[in-house]
């Protein structure tokens, strides 16, 4: 029988409408899927500038790092996010940091153009200066560009340009040109723009400071082209070292899964199971309850404390928030159209502003107590939208009745069992439920009413399946085997 998963745990299927294809959980690949909307990670590359230009995080300790796992949460937020890039690190305005980091700049390009101010001009600084960029260039210039490589160590010869600098004949501004040329050939599109910006400057500080800040970005291209290329090897080597490093992590605490136990059997006693031949194996049970508990994570008041959520802990609060706020857009969405009717019936333009409009409004919501200090507002925004959309319709305004009437259905969704958004919590519940318990790849379609949010539910179905399936392959036999441990006693 088809999904039989389905039938074993008893899921309620909900009436569908608009189809969506989707791949299940149990065929997931975690590096083959892509998570809408864009994404900013939390590591950065940088520090403090010494006595010479700007240093940068060498690109083999960065391959390094991914490859031999020596970071754990570096080598998992490559694993789960497929949009993962390193940042620049830039201090905030006003840090002692920031400060430092401005003081130390300064002071290295005024000492340049002093000393090449003088006469004859002193070229310490400007030695130095060369062989930070023969260095830097010497990375970037990837294996396959022979000729470029050859031309570079012809052209910026340490020994060559030392003795161009102590017969003062260093033509400073020349080379300058010659490493715009050669970034020209081995940056990456997207700075090309800020090439060509360099290449029509002619104060020769101006043109260095511009050098070293554009191969600093480069850098980090480079890097994160070599983690997106390795990226299918990181997840696999991710999974059995977070495996490896839990298993450390249980040996020194006596009870290191007092949080997972009570997460994960949180629906023990509730899971009703049918009389199929094979429907009472461990296995079968772990993954009814395992499902149960991953959807939990999406409900508001529910925080994900588990040990094995560690590293994902800010991605499920966040998948959490963004999963509540669905369910209120689309309880708003659902209440208009019953109390408006027809005349906004398939204003596609009135479900896309007021959808925009309750983001903004709700973004800094992260619990019904949230939710009740900023309803006022919302409501305002709901008539607000509703006015300005009949108008342009040329449709008859609300009466007085029909918008105190609106509102104050708005006002009742404060309460978490209020009917029409317990509706619109279930139909999400169920339908991330089927996609996870299916056993096909089969399109699951978008169940009725949340129609105008297939988009944002995509979304943030595509991100929470990355992450259990993630979490499923590196801590599943923990799962079965509290799952055996409950059934044992």
């Amino acid at each position: 029988m088809e999904n039989d998963e389905e039938q074993k745990c008893n899921v309620k299927e909900a009436t569908t409408s608009v189809p969506v294809g989707y791949q299940s959980d149990s065929h997931l690949e975690t590096e083959e899927e892509n998570v809408k909307g864009p994404k900013t990670s939390n590591f950065t590359v940088g520090g403090l500038i010494g006595a010479s230009p700007p240093k940068f995080v060498s690109l083999e300790e960065i391959i390094t790092a991914a490859n031999g796992m020596k970071n754990m949460a570096l080598a998992h937020e490559i694993a789960v996010d497929k949009n993962f890039q390193l940042q620049k690190l830039e201090p905030d305005d006003g840090t002692f940091h920031r400060k430092v980091k401005e003081i130390m700049h300064k002071a290295f390009w005024n000492l340049l153009a002093e000393q090449l101010d003088e006469d004859p001009p002193n070229f310490t600084q400007a030695l130095v200066l060369l062989q930070e960029i023969k260095e830097t260039l010497d990375e970037l210039v990837l294996p396959h560009h022979a000729k470029i490589r050859e031309n570079l160590n012809e052209v910026l010869d340490v020994n060559l340009i030392k003795q161009q600098a102590e017969n003062c004949v260093l033509n400073f501004h020349h080379y300058a040109q010659y490493v715009i040329s050669i970034m020209s050939k081995v940056c990456a599109p997207v700075r090309d723009e800020k090439i060509r910006e360099l290449s029509q400057k002619t104060d020769v500080i101006e043109i260095f400071k511009g050098i070293m800040e554009v191969l600093q970005l480069m850098r980090l291209d480079l890097a994160n082209f070599t983690i997106t290329m390795m990226r299918p090897n990181i997840v696999a080597s991710s999974i059995e070292y977070e495996k490896a490093k839990f298993a450390e992590f249980l040996k020194v605490n006596t009870n290191g899964l007092q949080f997972t136990e009570k997460w994960l059997l949180r629906h023990f006693d509730s899971i009703k199971i049918s009389s199929s031949s094979d429907v009472n194996t461990v296995g079968q049970l772990t993954h009814c309850l395992l499902t149960e508990a991953y959807l939990d994570l999406l409900e508001w008041d529910f925080s994900p404390n588990a040990e094995t959520l560690m590293l994902d802990q800010s991605r499920l609060l966040e998948l959490r928030d963004k999963t509540s706020r669905l369910s209120i857009i689309g309880s708003i969405i659902l209440l208009v159209n019953n109390a408006v009717g027809a005349p906004i019936l398939g204003v596609s333009s009135f479900k896309k502003n007021i959808k925009q409009h309750l983001n903004v409004l709700l973004d800094s919501v992260h619990s019904n107590k949230d939710l009740e200090s900023i309803m006022p507002n919302i409501v305002l925004q709901v008539k607000t939208d509703l006015k300005v959309t009949l108008e342009e319709i040329n449709a008859t305004p609300l009466s007085s009745e029909i918008e105190t009437l609106l509102e104050g259905q708005i006002l009742d969704l404060i309460n978490p069992e209020h009917k029409i958004r317990h509706l619109i919590n279930l139909r999400i519940r169920q339908f991330l439920q089927k996609i996870i318990l299916s056993q096909t790849a089969a399109p699951q379609q978008i169940p009725p009413g949340l129609s105008s949010l297939q988009e944002e539910l995509t979304a943030i179905v595509a991100q929470f399946l990355i992450l259990i399936s993630h979490n499923r392959s590196v801590f599943g036999n923990y799962y079965q085997e509290i799952v055996t441990n409950a059934l044992i006693t």
